[in-house]
């Protein structure tokens, strides 16, 4: 899936749309310069003008603020509480990065399938790639490389994350929680990527509403899947449930500790329909055992911050909880296909001004909904992703990738957005050698007599104190 750059617009501002008409072809943008009329003696001259091959540098700049955002509430989630991830309701900081990811996947694969040769080729690949970043979030979820202070080799498959994170564990304990849930992704991609191969109409698209009927089968997707994420978050009744830890005293020994639920609709931490399906499905020793609602004020004395247990402390304080489930990939599923929406903005949409607001109106209303939503009830919430968390998120990333957009290829600022554009186009590989702990492993993993005399302590103090900053920041 290619990273695309649009052909920057007149220094002086939005360009006349009548000057060029631009179209995707192959994951990058033609610049078709209309034909120029010379008039002269009551003749008609047509020169031609060749064309040429751009990248769309707002996706690469989206993509690297997204990417630098989620190694900044990574490292320091830790020492600054407020940045972490939301302990359970509402949303914070690092609360925006995994629905940005999704939904540039969602704008890439617009341009990558605007025109599609064969389907069941071009579903093939797709289905190729979804598997490959599947099998990489399963290598490099924490069993490769545990952490900086813990370097062990192994994955224990009784207690693999099937739907596990790209993260690294400390050994002590683990303060933050990584990012990228590359098997995340990769079920939303998949699933877009069929979607846009498979169900597009024949319509011509002039207007807002056209583009909304050439794809109205994705919307219904969307729409269906929501319905039915909702229904079952609110539906289903919740039975009572009890799991396994082991004791304080002993870890050879185990305590059990029963959760008193009954319930349907509940949307707390221990008695939610997304929890009891991960439990059923996946199997509780395969869910996340360090989780996010260890933070909030019923599991910590510390909250917003980790902490001992309060003596109330609810029994579902404990209980592994995987904040990348089954059903909670469902709406991650339609914020990749409300960005595959934008994507069709760009290839269907020549003029900027058209862009910007097919963008705004559409980000606008779910920031709106979204938090409207929340204050009727239905809570911003991260790890259940739910509804109203779908569409702050969503909107927030319209509005960021269209005030992006307006930015560098409108006006044409490149220079101080360039760091972004260079992490947005070697995205993967930065979150696996920083984010994954990999750069600071190779800088400490190799000494000489003593794991002391690493490459660190021979660089100066200032530098490695950079390198080891990792290392105090997760231990």
């Amino acid at each position: 899936m290619g990273m695309y750059e649009l052909i920057k617009g007149e220094d002086n501002g939005i360009p006349d749309p009548n000057k060029n008409s631009v179209s995707i072809e192959d994951g990058f943008i033609e610049e078709e310069l209309r034909l120029t009329t010379v008039a002269k003696d009551e003749t008609v001259t047509k020169v031609p003008s060749p064309p040429c091959k751009q990248r769309l540098v707002s996706l690469d700049v989206f993509r690297g603020i997204t990417v630098a955002l989620m190694i900044l509430v990574d490292d320091a989630g830790g020492l600054f509480p407020a940045i972490n991830h939301s302990p359970w309701n509402g949303v914070s900081l690092a609360d925006f990065v995994m629905p940005f990811f999704l939904f540039i996947v969602g704008v890439s694969l617009a341009l990558a399938y605007k025109r599609v040769s064969g389907r069941a080729n071009a579903t093939k690949k797709a289905a190729l790639r979804a598997i490959k970043l599947s099998i990489l979030g399963l290598i490099l979820q924490g069993g490769y490389f545990h952490g900086i202070n813990n370097l062990t080799f192994g994955v224990d498959i009784t207690r693999i994350r099937w739907m596990g994170i790209l993260q690294v564990y400390n050994l002590n304990y683990m303060l933050n929680q990584r990012q990228l849930s590359s098997q995340r992704i990769a079920v939303a991609y998949l699933f877009a990527a069929v979607c846009e191969i498979w169900l597009k109409g024949d319509d011509d698209v002039k207007s807002g509403f056209s583009l909304m009927r050439k794809y109205r089968f994705q919307m219904m997707v969307a729409l269906s899947l929501t319905i039915m994420y909702m229904a079952l978050l609110y539906g289903l009744y919740v039975p009572d449930w009890e799991y396994q830890i082991s004791s304080e005293s002993s870890t050879d020994s185990l305590k059990t500790y029963s959760v008193k639920c009954g319930v349907s609709g509940d949307t707390g931490p221990g008695c939610n329909a997304v929890g009891m399906i991960d439990r059923k499905l996946l199997g509780i020793q395969h869910l996340y055992r360090r989780p996010v609602y260890a933070r909030t004020k019923e599991c910590s004395i510390n909250s917003p911050d980790h902490g001992p247990l309060p003596a109330d402390a609810p029994s579902w304080c404990q209980a592994p909880f995987d904040p990348e489930g089954i059903l909670s990939s469902v709406m991650a599923i339609v914020t990749c296909l409300i960005g595959l929406h934008f994507g069709h903005v760009i290839v269907h949409f020549m003029d900027h001004k058209d862009r910007i607001l097919q963008w705004m109106i559409p980000s606008t209303f779910f920031v709106v909904v979204g938090f409207l939503l929340d204050i009727s009830g239905m809570h911003v919430n991260k790890v259940l992703y739910t509804f109203s968390y779908t569409c702050v998120t969503a909107g927030a990333a319209g509005l960021l990738f269209a005030g992006t957009y307006i930015l560098v290829d409108v006006y044409g600022f490149r220079r101080p957005t360039m760091i972004f554009e260079w992490m947005g186009m070697h995205a993967l590989i930065i979150y696996i050698l920083a984010a994954c702990n990999i750069f600071p492993i190779l800088i400490q993993g190799f000494y000489w007599k003593q794991p002391q005399n690493n490459v660190a302590s021979l660089l100066s103090p200032s530098q490695a104190i950079i390198c080891s900053s990792f290392e105090l920041l997760a231990s």
